[in-house]
This record gives structure tokens, sequence and C-alpha cells, in this order.
């Protein structure tokens, strides 16, 4: 008989049934040849053989359990490049990532050798005191828990509080769950720079619930020690948000996202084409959709009575005035299903942009200064208009504001121009409602003569 001493301590339970059966054989084979002397020299060390094995698989486990590392989430060789590669948080590790699809790791995997992710640390304001390691299932770091099921682990290099942040951290993983037959997590693990954060803003709490069907937990680690590992039986990790995803696969992210945000609304997802008014005209709906304080109309009801005379002009308008702080997130999703027009301040408000039929119009209005010094960040919502099918029909940006003591295309001007508060043109913004209506009423007249559903009454998913 040859063993081999490869470790695991299943193996190590079967060898050992197998030689008791194997001496209880010999035995019986004695009995019946009657004789009744000792078993071999040879079957005796064979047994030792065993025993010697499961002795070096439990001292193997043992060094295994030790030489378990633990590197910090947040690597500070990387501090100035957070946004760059696959640096600054789990830098050791590589994504998987196939042309147009997300950038993900996924543990256990062929890529990490089978091996568990674990994490430790409880740390809120320093992530490079939190940790992660690698582990083999049968070799856990000592005090570890397993926990069971799918983790999703989430970084953001921003907020979960912010809807657009929050909303782009979340995309990666509806794209991986659409892929992955549906499969839902059964926790939640956030970090914001590897520091924990224990909830998600109500509005994205609300969707997450909404498209995985139930309400998400988030770990709080509690009555974890700041030096006990918790180890999980299956995580996915994501850290670039919608990074590298395709336009098709965004689209397709969003449409989910939209259909479910709409069921459990219980809102049609069926579009608003059947709807028309007394003369038999498809209905145009138009919202402002406002802000206070920060990127507000200093004017509001000035924009409000361009924007009513206009509506006032196309058989079928209807204008909607509504604000984005006082809305729960299912009046905000039938708002959006009732919008074919959102006139709206350049804010996280516009995210709700992809939860009106597909190719709905959007028009943004930016305060002085943002042109020249707001960066690429200005645009994301040109980017998620193109991504869930939207039209995004231009922003006008208000040449007037508040002065800044330094040149204007200073940088510092921004701490100034960032929160600054927007004008209006009546004549600009009189001839741009016109057309947008012209357009978006001649495309109804089109869709309702032709029947065509603006999407889809079922979830596709998987």
């Amino acid at each position: 008989m040859s063993v081999s001493c490869l470790y695991s301590p299943k193996l190590s339970i079967f060898l050992l049934a197998l030689c008791v059966s194997l001496f209880t054989l010999y035995h019986i084979q004695s009995l019946h040849a009657g004789t009744t002397s000792s078993p071999p020299w040879s079957f005796v060390h064979q047994w030792k053989r065993v025993t010697n094995c499961t002795q070096e698989h439990e001292s193997m486990a043992e060094k295994l359990r030790q030489s378990v590392t633990f590197l910090p989430l947040k690597d500070l060789r990387y501090a100035d490049k957070a946004l760059q590669g696959h640096t600054w948080f789990m830098s050791s590790m590589y994504d998987t990532h196939e042309e147009g699809e997300v950038q993900y790791q996924q543990f256990p995997s062929e890529s990490s050798k089978r091996r568990l992710l674990c994490l430790k640390g409880k740390e809120t304001h320093d992530g490079s005191w939190n940790s992660y390691a690698l582990a083999w299932p049968e070799a856990l770091p000592f005090n570890a828990t397993l926990l069971k099921g799918l983790t999703f682990v989430s970084y953001n290099h921003y907020n979960y509080d912010n809807i657009w942040h929050g909303l782009s951290a979340m995309v990666p993983f509806v794209a991986w769950h659409i892929r992955n037959g549906c499969e839902s997590p059964s926790r939640w693990i956030l970090y914001h720079w590897g520091e924990l954060r224990f909830e998600m803003g109500p509005w994205l709490r609300t969707l997450t619930e909404a498209t995985f069907g139930g309400a998400p937990y988030t770990e709080t680690f509690e009555g974890v020690d700041d030096g006990q590992p918790l180890c999980f039986e299956k995580a996915v990790v994501m850290r670039h948000n919608e990074g590298g995803m395709s336009r098709d696969r965004r689209t397709e992210t969003y449409d989910l996202m939209r259909c479910k945000a709409r069921m459990y609304c219980n809102v049609s997802s069926e579009g608003r084409i059947p709807e028309v008014n007394k003369q038999g005209l498809p209905v145009i709906g138009m919202t402002l959709f406002m802000r206070t304080g920060p990127r507000s109309f200093t004017n509001e009801s000035a924009v409000i009575g361009i924007f009513e005379k206009e509506c006032a002009k196309v058989d079928g308008c209807r204008l909607m005035v509504a604000y984005s702080n006082n809305l729960t997130f299912c009046e905000q999703v039938k708002m959006m299903s009732l919008t074919d027009i959102l006139v709206s301040p350049h804010g996280a408000q516009l995210t709700n942009m992809f939860l009106m039929d597909k190719n709905s119009s959007v028009m943004e209005f930016f305060p002085k200064g943002w042109l020249k010094l707001a960066g690429v960040g200005q645009y994301v919502y040109h980017w998620i208009a193109s991504w869930s099918g939207m039209r995004h029909q231009g922003a006008w940006r208000d040449p007037n504001g508040d002065k800044c003591p330094y040149a204007e295309d200073d940088r510092r001007c921004m701490s100034i121009y960032k929160s600054g508060k927007i004008g209006f043109n009546e004549t600009y913004f009189s001839e741009w409602a016109r057309d947008v209506l012209d357009e978006v009423k001649i495309r109804k007249l089109e869709e309702a003569a032709s029947k065509t559903i603006a999407s889809t009454s079922a979830c596709a998913c998987g």
C-alpha cells in the first residue's frame, strides 16, 4: 500500500478508516485460515506510516495557518495614485477583466489558487490599519470565523450617501449579478479609502433592495475583535466602479435596475405610450427637478415661468415641479416614469434620469466657472444619459456669478464656483425648451402610431 502525504483533514480520516477496515479484514481472513498469528510487520509498518502522515498533515496545517500574511487594505505607497491602475486598495491583487465586462476579483478562483478572502480590522478613519489575506479553506488563520454565502466587497473612492457615487459603486455588482445567474449576496462590506462604512444612503439602499430582491445586509463586524479575521466562503470584490464596462453592458445593467425599481414601487414598466390627453394626443411630461442651496436657481419662479409658458404652447404637455430633497425613492421612481423631459441643475438628483423611459430628454444647468475648472466630473450626466439610453440635450452654463479674487482659470476659484447659484436667460431657455418639446412631440407621435413600447414588462436577468 502506497500512502501519499498530501494535506487534507478529510483524506486523513479516510486513510485511517481504510486502515482500520483492512486490519479487521486481515483478522477475519486469519480466523478462516485457522491461524492466530500476529499481523506481519509490513502491515504494522504501513499503519505507522499512516499515523505519521496524519501527524504531518496536522503539522502542515498549522504551518499554513501561521504563514497567512495580512497586508494593509490601503497601501500608502500609492496614496497619490489612488485612481490609477490596480493600486491603493488590495494593491497586491489583480482583477479579472474580459473585454467589455466589469473588472472584479472573485474568491475562491483559479487566480487565487482556490484560496478564500479574509479581512481583519474595523477601522473607520485609517484604512491602512484594516488588512486582507488569502487562506486555504483547510487552513484558515487562527481564531478566524468563516461566513457562508456570497459576500460583495465594495471599494468606493467617494461615498455611499451621494446617489451618483453610490450608484457608480453598485453598478458593477449588478452587472456581475446578471452574468452569474442572478446570484445575490448574503452581505455587503463597504469600504471608502479602505475605511469601513456601515450604511448606504436611503436612495441607494432602496435601489439595492429592489434590484437584488431583498434588503441589503451591511456587515458591521459587531462582536468581532479588531484582531479577529473574517473569512468568506465566496467573495466578489469591486474597486473600479463601472470602469472597463462596454456601453452595451452598462445599458443592460441600467435596464435591469429601471425595471426592478418600477416593479418594487408598483409603477408600470410598460412606458407611457397609452397615456393621451382629451384630444387623443400623447402626453409629454416635462419635470423641473429643483435644488435648494448650492447650484439652485437664483430666481426659480422666473425659470418655472419660462418653461411653463413653453409647455402651455404644446398640446399634451404637462409640467411638474419637484424638489430633490423631499421625495422618497418610490416617489422619485413614479415621477421619473411620468417624465419625458427632465430639466434640472447639475447635481446628484440627475442620477434619477435612468428611471425615465428610454429616449427621454435631459436639460442640464451649471453655475459660472465649471467649464474651465470642474474637470471631467462635470460630464457624468452626459455619460449616464448615454449609458442608460437617454438623450442629453445639452447644458446651459451661466456666464455670471460670484467673483473670484484670482484669475478666473485659477484652480482656487473652483471652491467659490462649485456651489454657486444659477441665473437664467429667458430667450435661450425659451428657444431651448421649444426645440426639445417639438422633438419629443414628433417622437411620441411616431411611437404612438407604431404602437412602440418604450420598455419591456419583464425584468430580464441571467
